[in-house]
């Protein structure tokens, strides 16, 4: 199956520190769609909750332009004993229906490899670095699959977190190169590595990076920024309010001066508290600088611990976190 950008979702690239269109300028505002990556491992399905055009119409209703779809390396690749229904061709097929779904809808769609494991071990959980073992296979495949549909964006891999989790001259390295590394248990793919699957497999899509800490740590993002001979990287950013850079004082420190170099996009963003006052101190940012971002997340686990949007598939907001993300969104509509 083919995957086409249709409706209102043209493509999309870098083009200095900006992300542009046909149109112009273009800024993420999305939210994340989890189920993907865990429903297939755990044996029970492709997604958690709906997948059709009418749950689709309703993230779109909120005044997003972005989905990001995370998804898992063994139930791709079809390996470590994934059942088939839910694996290989099946969640292929689903996957590139479901984005051409979103595509339809006038949403871009960001893939990003949520869950991997080296070896025979299943993927069921985050791991600190993409594995040597599978990650380039599944690249490889990810992108031979969406070369050809530019409003699709890969997430090479979700929250890094080598050396133990440090921000460190070594975890960088990790980072960028791949390797034997500290914290890691496994031979890493690092994202230079990935970078080059991409490209190798043909695609020229626009491909995200998040930093270390779990994405959250971007000071070190410039200079190990891996060589992509097309130019089409962007910096990923996970900003919650229990983060170490969650300040207005780390964003002008550490996000403004990278923005002005890369387009950075805020792969996850939110708070555990159900206030809403930190996403919105965050947003407020982000628009004044032109940083794009995507909430966590659009599913319905339950308002009451925070880090959740919605209380249905039709999109009711959970208060406060969905309220404030919904009017914010509608307000700039």
């Amino acid at each position: 199956m083919t995957p086409t950008a249709s409706g209102g979702a043209s493509g999309i690239r870098v083009s200095a520190n900006h992300l542009i269109n046909g149109a112009g300028t273009v800024v993420l505002r999305g939210v994340d769609r989890s189920g993907t990556e865990y429903a297939c491992v755990q044996g029970w399905g492709l997604f958690d909750g709906p997948s059709d055009a009418a749950s689709v119409q309703a993230i779109k209703s909120w005044g997003t332009n972005a989905v990001r779809v995370p998804l898992n390396e063994d139930c791709w690749l079809g390996i470590n004993g994934v059942p088939a229904a839910f694996a290989g061709s099946n969640y292929i097929t689903a996957i590139v229906n479901y984005v051409n779904l979103l595509n339809q809808n006038g949403l871009y769609a960001i893939l990003d490899l949520h869950w991997s494991a080296p070896g025979s071990t299943k993927a069921t959980g985050q791991q600190p670095m993409p594995d040597q073992d599978h990650s380039p296979a599944f690249w490889t495949s990810v992108a031979s699959t969406f070369k050809g549909n530019p409003a699709v964006v890969f997430d090479l891999f979700n929250e890094p977190y080598p050396d133990n989790n440090g921000d460190t001259a070594a975890a960088w390295s990790c980072w960028k190169n791949g390797g034997t590394c500290s914290g890691v248990s496994y031979q890493v793919a690092g994202m230079q590595e990935l970078v080059t699957t991409v490209r190798n497999a043909g695609a020229p899509n626009v491909i995200m990076l998040g930093g270390v800490q779990y994405s959250n740590a971007l000071d070190g993002w410039l200079a190990n920024e891996p060589s992509d001979p097309r130019a089409q990287t962007a910096a990923s950013f996970h900003n919650y309010n229990f983060n170490a850079c969650s300040s207005t004082t780390c964003w002008n420190n550490v996000i403004a001066p990278l923005a002005r170099s890369v387009p950075v996009i805020t792969g996850e963003f939110g708070e555990n508290d159900t206030a809403g006052t930190f996403m919105t101190s965050w947003m407020s940012w982000a628009d004044s600088e032109g940083v794009s971002y995507l909430a966590w997340t659009w599913d319905t686990w339950g308002c009451s611990g925070g880090e959740v949007l919605i209380t249905d598939y039709s999109g009711t907001p959970c208060q406060s976190d969905g309220t404030v993300y919904q009017q914010h969104l509608l307000s700039l509509k």
